[in-house]
């Protein structure tokens, strides 16, 4: 059996390093080749985590990045279309709600090759996300949809997706967190940085309601200058650059840093006090951590962090911000939302099953 998978942002390489690893158990039955779109086209954004994850290096890096969305998801189906016909692959694997995730299920579906979808059946119920669109479009043409939690099981039947297509397998990026806890390392500049573990917050920004709205940008440093804690951000190139646009300096209290690698980044939120950001996956580590985490968005796809204390909501609102830091809260991590660990083997050996027994 052959999979293409199509993978092309940070989050799709840590998913794709622990379901590759279940793939490779599986040789010779099972053969993946690996197409990276470009996507993520910065080497620090890149090609560090192919190695540092010991993910086999691309078998087709495509190039593709810096254009619109149209652009980039248009070019990624002509590109993907060409590779689908050539290597004529049994199963198109993708993984969330990029670009790159529509791109390879719609080149997929019009070739009439089955596509599966790891991280199925999310839902912010914000159309105005990119993402979102991604995610439905991607769950309406696919033959397999691995869902992480029976919320995203239940956002598919509303939809009206036959349960037939539909398997809760606990979430990969669970598998990831098990497998790389014992491997972080800590970033070579944190110690001149003088600041005591579990005292600081860890911040991510990149999403574009957030790092294109002057106000909101704003709102978010204002809120984290408030709380009074160090904060360490390591800046997506997109995100520092248009906050030079934007002629928008930083609070001192926050620590600007470059883009860390997988492993740094594990690191981090293993020993900071807790996690402000804007990124759906960085959420979920947050919680495999057993770390608070300050959502700088207005919805989130993991409600079940929500309603379980995990996670809070706070948008761009200063106050709302500076509160949830300083919210002194006791959780109870021991309860297992997202799975057992195994969802990288759970998906293998669905896929490995003949279409007839789908």
């Amino acid at each position: 059996m052959k999979i293409l998978t199509v993978i092309g942002a940070r989050p799709q390489f840590i998913k794709a390093a622990v379901v590759s690893r279940a793939f490779v158990e599986h040789r010779p039955d099972v053969r993946e080749v690996l197409v990276h779109t470009g996507q993520h086209y910065d080497a620090n954004m890149s090609n560090v985590f192919f190695d540092e994850l010991n993910i086999p290096h691309p078998d087709y890096n495509l190039g593709i990045g810096g254009g619109t969305h149209g652009q980039n998801t248009g070019r990624m189906i002509e590109k993907l279309e060409e590779l689908m016909l050539s290597e004529k692959p049994d199963w198109v694997l993708v993984y969330g709600d990029t670009d790159s995730t529509l791109a390879g299920a719609l080149a997929a579906a019009k070739l009439h090759i089955p596509v599966a979808h790891v991280e199925a059946g999310l839902r912010s119920h914000n159309r105005r996300m990119p993402e979102e669109i991604n995610r439905v479009l991607t769950d309406h043409v696919s033959t397999l949809l691995f869902a992480p939690t029976e919320t995203a099981l239940q956002n598919l039947r509303t939809e009206g997706i036959a349960d037939a297509k539909v398997q809760v397998v606990g979430d990969v990026m669970y598998d990831a967190a098990l497998y790389y806890k014992g491997r972080a390392r800590k970033p070579e500049w944190f110690d001149a940085l003088n600041i005591a573990l579990n005292e600081f917050v860890l911040c991510t920004i990149h999403r574009a309601e957030n790092t294109d709205d002057p106000v909101r940008m704003r709102g978010i440093f204002d809120g984290l200058e408030r709380a009074g804690l160090p904060v360490i951000l390591p800046l997506h190139p997109r995100t520092r650059n248009k906050l030079q646009q934007m002629n928008l300096e930083p609070p001192t209290n926050i620590h600007v840093v470059e883009p860390v690698g997988y492993l740094e980044m594990v690191w981090l939120e293993a020993n900071c006090k807790l996690v402000a950001t804007d990124s759906g996956g960085v959420q979920k580590e947050a919680y495999f951590h057993q770390k608070p985490c300050v959502t700088l968005r207005d919805e989130t796809e993991w409600v079940e962090l929500v309603e379980g204390g995990f996670n809070m909501l706070v948008g761009a609102d200063a106050y709302k911000i500076n509160s949830a830091i300083n919210k002194n809260i006791k959780l109870d991590f021991l309860s297992l939302l997202y799975g057992d660990g195994q969802s990288s083997r759970s998906i293998t050996a669905t896929l490995k099953k003949p279409n007839a027994e789908l």
